[in-house]
């Protein structure tokens, strides 16, 4: 018999576990959806939402974050980890606006050298972007595997 504990313990390992596979993602997004690990609201006047993840689907996801930088000569400076790719080919990072809150903002991307992104635009320096969980949490909010 399946708990609502150990069905939430395995959605979160897959989604932790399967970054590279859509389908398995969306298997992923739909169980812990179903289990009430996250929640995501529409934010008013926009057409973003906001992903509020338990502590629990936090710690299990692994979710890590990283400031955004400026370089010496003043160029906003992102993880190349944080950005996340949407169909369209519009680029974003996620940024942690406060502890287990998770909303997407769009980023312009100037060149990417190394493990760095410099942005043209994006959100202000010292902001928190996830670099690690970006995948799960789009996953969260758009609803993969409904």
């Amino acid at each position: 018999m399946c708990t609502s504990r150990s069905m939430s313990a395995a959605a979160l390992t897959l989604a932790a576990l399967l970054s590279a596979g859509s389908s398995l993602q969306a298997l992923a997004a739909d169980v812990a959806k179903k289990v009430g690990a996250s929640q995501v609201e529409p934010i008013s006047g926009s057409s973003l939402k906001r992903v509020t993840l338990t502590q629990k689907a936090a710690d299990r996801l692994d979710i890590k974050t990283a400031k955004i930088g400026v370089d010496s000569a003043g160029v906003m400076t992102a993880p190349y980890a944080a950005l996340l790719y949407d169909v369209t080919g519009k680029t974003w990072v996620y940024t942690n606006p406060e502890p287990l809150a998770y909303v997407r903002h769009a980023v312009v991307v100037e060149s990417i050298k190394g493990q760095h992104a410099f942005l043209k635009e994006g959100p202000p320096a010292g902001t928190s972007v996830v670099v690690i969980g970006v995948a799960e949490l789009f996953g969260a909010e758009s609803g993969l595997g409904k």
